[in-house]
Parts: C-alpha cells; sequence; structure tokens
C-alpha cells in the first residue's frame, strides 16, 4: 500500500503541476486577447488595492451578507489556502508515516489551528452542499439562484474538499495516535476522542491507515488540479485564484463598487474623442476580443453562484436576463474562441479575416466555429448574447453590488448596447422617440424649453432664476436642479413643487436654471448613445460653470483664474438619475460640482430645527429604495430619518430593501421602452409593497413615482388595492407635516414659521 500510495501521489503530482502551470500561461494569453484599459485606471494606489484584496478576502464583506453561507465559506476559503502545509506533511507521511513537518510539526498553536480551521472546512462544505441541494434549479419557477449553473462541476469541487478536509482530520488524529498521545491536550482538542479509539490498534495498522489517508488526499487534490488545470473555464474552481486578481484590478482601489459612473468610451486603451473620432476607432463591443482585459478577467472569475441572478428585476420577472448567465455565456465563448484569436483570427470593422489560411491551418474546428457566431444575436442567428437579454436590464447594478468576485455585469451590458445602438441601430424602436426628442428638444418628453419654467406659476413665492433674476449663483447657497421630469412630468412636478416650498419655508437661498439646460443625458448613455450624451453634457456644463461664475477660454475650458472650488458650486436634484450623472459622470466633461439628493437637504434642515413636521400623517407607510440614489451613490439613511420624523406614520420595510432593494423597472432608458415579457417589473414591486397593506407607498426619485403611481392606480381599477392609498415622494410627505391644518373655523392653512437664516 505504502509503495503504490507514494507512486500513484508523485505522478499526479508531476502532471499536475506541469499542466496547472500551461493552464495559467494560457489563463494570461487569454486575458492578453482584451483591449487594453486607460493607463493608471486599473492599477493606481496599489496600496489600498492590496488592503482590498485582504479586507474582501478575511473580512467576506460581500459573503458575510448572506448570514451562515458566508460564515460557511469563509472556513472553506481560509481552509483552501492556510491548509496547504498539510500537502507536504502528507507527502512525508507517504514515506514514514509518524514524520511530521520541521520545527513548527509538534507546535502547539500550529496545529490548533489545522485541527480547528480542518473541521471547520469539513462542516464548512457540508453547510454548503446541504444549502445547495436546498437550493436545487428544479424547484418551480426561476427560485433557485443556481438555475443554470453548472452542477456536475460544483459537485465535483464540493466532493474534492469534502474528501481532503476529512483527510486532514483523520492524519491529524492518527499522527496523536501514532505519537502515543494518551490524554486531552491542545493540540487535539477536536480529534482526540478519534485519537483514543485508534490507540487500541497496532502499529502496522496505524501506518497503513496513514498512507490510505495520505495518498487519497494527495491523489484527490491533484486529481482536481489536473482537471481544472484541462477546463480553465471551470469558474466554479477557478474563481479562488482569479478573485484576487479581480477584485484588486476593480475599478475603485479602495473597495467602491462599479456603480454610479459608466465608463467613458475607449478604442484601445484611450477614451474616444467624439468630436474628431479616429478612423480606427471601435465603438462598443461587437466582438468578445474587443472587451477589456479587465472583462476577459471578469467573465473567467465567475463562480455561478447566482447571487446577482438572484437579485435581478429582470430575471425574476420573467425575462431572458440573467446576470450570471450572461457572463457564463461570455465566458464560455471567449475561451472557445481564443485558440483562434491567439492564432491571429480576427475580423475588421468590414468583416474580413485578419490572418491568412496558413496562420489559421492548426486551429481546432470548434473553435474556427466559435469564431464565427455573433455575439449579439438570436436563438436563429446563433448568438452568444439575445439582443432581448441586452435590452431587459434596467443597469439597477443590483448584480454588481451583489457579486462576491466585483464582476461588473453593467459596464459589459452598457459596451454591448454601444455597438448596437451607434453601428447597428439596433435598439427598441421606442427608445428612438427618446433619442429623436433628446436630439431636437434637449428632453426625452419633446416639450418646448419654455415649458420647463410653467409650474412656477403655481408658487405663491417667487424662485430666483439664473439669468433672469440673478446674474449667477454667487447670490445664493444651493442651485435647485429640476431636471426634466420634475420640470415637464405632472406627477413629478407635485415633489419640485413641495420641495421648493420646503426650502422657502425653511428660509434656504436657492436658485434655478432659466430653461435653457438640457436633458443630462443619462437615459441617452446607458441606452447606448454615447455621442449623444457627451453632446448634451458639455452643453449643460458649459451653462453650468456660467451660472457659478466661472469664465472659458476659447476651448470651452474653465480658466484656472475663475475656477472655484468643488464646495462653492452646490447643487441639490429631486431625481436620483440626474444626481449621479452631474455628480458623478460630468466631472469625465470638465464639470465638478458638489450635489446633493433633495432628502440628504431635507434630512439637514429637520435635524438644525429649520423644518419642524408637527402634524401627524396617521397610516402605515413603506419607502421604495431608488437604485440610483441607493446602491449606486449608497444614500439609504437620509429618507428614512426624515419619514421617522413625522409624526404619526408607522414605517414598514419591505423585504427587499437597501442594498437587496427591488428597482421599479424605469432606469437603464427603460422608461422609454415598452415591457413585453413576463411580470412588468414596477408591478412585482408594487404587490410587494401591498403585502404590508400600506396606506402611503414612498420614495425619492421621480422615476420611481411614475412606475410605482402607475401600477397602484392600475391595481386600484382591478380591485387589487384600496381606494385610499398614495404613492408620494419623501419631500411630500414632509410637506404636508410641516404644514399646519386648517382650524375648524375654517382659516387657512398656515405654515411653519421660517427661519430667517439660510442653511450654513
Amino acid at each position: 500500500m505504502q509503495l503504490a500510495a507514494i507512486i500513484v501521489s508523485l505522478v499526479l503530482i508531476v502532471v499536475g503541476v506541469a499542466l496547472f502551470g500551461r493552464a495559467v500561461l494560457q489563463i494570461v494569453n487569454y486575458m492578453r486577447l482584451g483591449q487594453p484599459v486607460p493607463a493608471g485606471t486599473r492599477t493606481d494606489d496599489p496600496a489600498a488595492r492590496t488592503v482590498t484584496v485582504v479586507r474582501e478576502f478575511l473580512g467576506h464583506t460581500r459573503m458575510n451578507r448572506w448570514g451562515i453561507v458566508g460564515v460557511a465559506h469563509w472556513f472553506v476559503a481560509v481552509g483552501f489556502f492556510s491548509l496547504l502545509l498539510t500537502i507536504v506533511n502528507a507527502v512525508g507521511q507517504l514515506f514514514e508515516a509518524d514524520w511530521i513537518l520541521p520545527v513548527i510539526g509538534d507546535w502547539a498553536p500550529y496545529n490548533v489551528f489545522v485541527e480547528f480551521i480542518g473541521t471547520m472546512t469539513v462542516l464548512g462544505i457540508l453547510v454548503l452542499i446541504v444549502i445547495r441541494q436546498l437550493s436545487r434549479p428544479d424547484k418551480p419557477g426561476r427560485k433557485s439562484r443556481f438555475a443554470g449553473s453548472n452542477f456536475g462541476q460544483a459537485y465535483f469541487v464540493e466532493a474534492v474538499i469534502l474528501i481532503v478536509g476529512v483527510c486532514i482530520f483523520m492524519l491529524h488524529a492518527l499522527e496523536g495516535a501514532l505519537h502515543h498521545v494518551d490524554g486531552y491536550e491542545a493540540s487535539f482538542f477536536i480529534s482526540y476522542p478519534v485519537v483514543s479509539a485508534l490507540g487500541d490498534l497496532d502499529v502496522s495498522t496505524l501506518q497503513n491507515l496513514v498512507y490510505l489517508f495520505a495518498g487519497l488526499k494527495i491523489a484527490t487534490s491533484f486529481i482536481w488540479m489536473i482537471t481544472v488545470a484541462l477546463k480553465t473555464d471551470m469558474g466554479v474552481a477557478w474563481h479562488r485564484f482569479l478573485a484576487f486578481p479581480n477584485i484588486w484590478f476593480k475599478r475603485d482601489a479602495k473597495g467602491g463598487t462599479a456603480l454610479g459612473a459608466l465608463l467613458p468610451m475607449t478604442s484601445g486603451g484611450k477614451p474616444i474623442d467624439f468630436t474628431d473620432p479616429g478612423d480606427d476607432d471601435t465603438f462598443g463591443v461587437s466582438q468578445v476580443e474587443q472587451f477589456s482585459w479587465k472583462g476577459l478577467l471578469d467573465f473567467s472569475t465567475c463562480t455561478e453562484c447566482g447571487r446577482c441572478q438572484s437579485q435581478c428585476p429582470a430575471w425574476n420577472t420573467g425575462k431572458p436576463l440573467s446576470p450570471k448567465l450572461l457572463i457564463m455565456s461570455l465566458r464560455d465563448h471567449a475561451h472557445a474562441k481564443a485558440p483562434y484569436l491567439l492564432a491571429g483570427g480576427g475580423k475588421t470593422m468590414e468583416g474580413e479575416e485578419k490572418a491568412s489560411e496558413e496562420q489559421l491551418a492548426g486551429v481546432p474546428a470548434a473553435a474556427l466555429a466559435e469564431a464565427e457566431r455573433p455575439l449579439i444575436g438570436t436563438l436563429e442567428e446563433n448568438g452568444v448574447i439575445d439582443p432581448d437579454v441586452l435590452w431587459s436590464c434596467t443597469t439597477c447594478g443590483a448584480c454588481v453590488e451583489q457579486c462576491p468576485v466585483d464582476i461588473e455585469h453593467v459596464d459589459h451590458i452598457v459596451d454591448m448596447r454601444r455597438y448596437q445602438v451607434m453601428i447597428e441601430s439596433a435598439f427598441p424602436s421606442e427608445a428612438g422617440t427618446m433619442l429623436k426628442n433628446l436630439e431636437k428638444k434637449g428632453n426625452p418628453w419633446g416639450l418646448a424649453k419654455k415649458q420647463r419654467l410653467e409650474w412656477l406659476k403655481e408658487l405663491d413665492f417667487e424662485v430666483p432664476v439664473v439669468g433672469k433674476d440673478i446674474e449667477d449663483l454667487t447670490e445664493v447657497e444651493y442651485l435647485y436642479w429640476v431636471g426634466c421630469a420634475g420640470a415637464l412630468e405632472d406627477r413629478a412636478k407635485k415633489t419640485t413643487k413641495a420641495f421648493a416650498e420646503l426650502l422657502h419655508i425653511a428660509g434656504v437661498k436657492f436658485a434655478i436654471m432659466g430653461g435653457d439646460e438640457k436633458c443630462t443625458g443619462d437615459s441617452a448613455r446607458r441606452l447606448g448613445n454615447e455621442p449623444l450624451f457627451q453632446e448634451l453634457g458639455m452643453e449643460n456644463v458649459m451653462s453650468l460653470n456660467a451660472a457659478f461664475g466661472e469664465e472659458m477660454d476659447d476651448d470651452g475650458k474653465v480658466t484656472e483664474e475663475s475656477k472655484k472650488p468643488k464646495s462653492a458650486k452646490k447643487i441639490v436634484a429631486t431625481c436620483p438619475h440626474c444626481l449621479n450623472t452631474l455628480g458623478n459622470e460630468y466631472p469625465q466633461l470638465g464639470g465638478d460640482y458638489e450635489v446633493i439628493h433633495h432628502t440628504q437637504l431635507l434630512q439637514h434642515l429637520v435635524d438644525e430645527g429649520k423644518l419642524l413636521p408637527v402634524t401627524p400623517v396617521e397610516g402605515i407607510i413603506t419607502y421604495h429604495d431608488p437604485c440610483y440614489l441607493g446602491r449606486h451613490n449608497k444614500i439609504y439613511t437620509p429618507p428614512r430619518e426624515i419619514i421617522a420624523a413625522v409624526p404619526g406614520v408607522r414605517n414598514e420595510e419591505m423585504h427587499r430593501h437597501k442594498e437587496r432593494g427591488f428597482c421599479c423597472g424605469a432606469g437603464g432608458a427603460r422608461m422609454w421602452m415598452e415591457e413585453r415579457i413576463g411580470k412588468r417589473i414596477n408591478n412585482e414591486r408594487v404587490d410587494e409593497a401591498l403585502s404590508l397593506n400600506p396606506d402611503i407607498v414612498s420614495t425619492a426619485c421621480p422615476f420611481c413615482l411614475v412606475m410605482l403611481t402607475d401600477s397602484v392606480n392600475g391595481k386600484k381599477n382591478d380591485g387589487k388595492a384600496k381606494e385610499s392609498i398614495q404613492v408620494v415622494d419623501v419631500a411630500q410627505l414632509l410637506l404636508d407635516s410641516v404644514k399646519t391644518p386648517a382650524d375648524p373655523a375654517g382659516e387657512p392653512e398656515t405654515e411653519s414659521e421660517p427661519t430667517p437664516e439660510p442653511v450654513k
């Protein structure tokens, strides 16, 4: 047995290490097929990046959100790397059964560590196996997050971990028996009962058991290594290696998710100048090799855990988009096409083959066939990604927020959309109307710009307008960016008027733009029309910079002499999409402003005592987190604190809230597209809200307000919702409480006394 174990183990070790080394080189070569990224964007602040990797791994900051799953996975992950010396120990035990590691082999702290982590690794993988069985994809509907994952590969990996963990435990116990441990001691604080039982066996039997378990441990470990080396697209195994570089190279060196701003369009690793694009610039992604190397690394890192899928609003309402399946499809396609690309293959923009027949002579037929598949195409076209998958995305960011290995799904989806919109002109027809309205009228509704100021006529106080009542914004503290919805959509205008009235009551000096401003371009950019976003954005940046008193040079850039610090350029917005674009994306265009959401300012005014909610608003309220306020900009507390300050209301959270909040269905330009597949996302969200039997559904976004109101009204008509239920913005709720009610004598409402001084 000893001789057989030695021979088999050594052969497997040599073959496994050689194949694994080759696989690592293959993966590196695959990654190099991707496009470069702008210099410094993925390698800045290496110290912070290293700290982020350590924090995310040792702290399991994403996984631990999932309770017992996170704890179990922590022990499995830590055990995999920290118990590597047990392989060395097992090799030594093949030659000498009672062999231990030099120096640390009989050191109690080391043995305690091995005993504890080894045992917890076994328990951890057993927990994960049970959870996987309880979440099998043969459940009805789409309930399992593992639907579409490779179950055979997962079973193989789980079996390997379980076998190796049991072998580590048994070898440690056999070590104690061979060394005649006859009493409890720290080194065997868990395994002593097994040590005691084994102590009754003779030495020859104990030695044979050591050879058996040592050989089994080594064989299992290196059969696993050989298997994954031969299958480099096995994400459930490779993620344990690739997760570290993928996290290190993430967008934000300090650990933030790849949400908020979209990345500028690049070609060959350089931003595209849309005023004078290069002849060889590529617009968006139409072939897998046009993704950046970070994108290809993302695809290979996917562990198929399905957390993104479980949170995706499109998947949860019967649409074809699963972020997990999309990434898996791109990974499988990239790996299958790689031999063709590594041989010099590839297509030009005109569809001509770059490589000669001689270069492609040795390429496998399967790789050549994969190269002919369109990246975006229907099932009949043998496409890798179906167009319905691409256009189902609301860019809500739930996938990015939940991914434990920091895959940047939204960036990749938008990159593919960009090619479809800009080159193929292939996108939902309704979105075309929105784009035309933006081009011609500067707003998605196509209304005249003079209508942007119509809401002012409904106020009984004056609001200064830049360029009309005041020359610039130096005379006020805030520019209130009303936005297209806030100025032009009837339901959103109620929020606009309520917020303006609250600022007036609190004595805050603010002003608005004069009506010449354009849409920020959020929907155009997320649809994929980057040039239109750039055009709208540049016009707005120039208008804003001028409004803040900054002078422009001949190139349209702010002169150094007139440049003001960011803190002097304060903007408040009621629309999270405007907030995100103004604050996170306009710096890409030369506009650097301090932008806050209206709920943040209102919370501050309440805390300062400048707004006093005194009138009770009776009933149950549930708050819906807008995706672009919550996940994209991490603003969760201010709306809830405002609600808490209003007397009378009782806040009930929906099951999916904050980081796990569920989209209203309007993001990613979906506001302007029909929802023809599956259940409407806004109906799914409202059904969740109605399960609490609320009197008020509140939110803090005009898009969400429209979507939720439409759904609630539909359910009222169908008799599924009580007639008294309201959908309101947090600002409207606060205004109702700040105002004092009319007295019985019929006196008109009066407002709480305004504070004479503005907010400091």
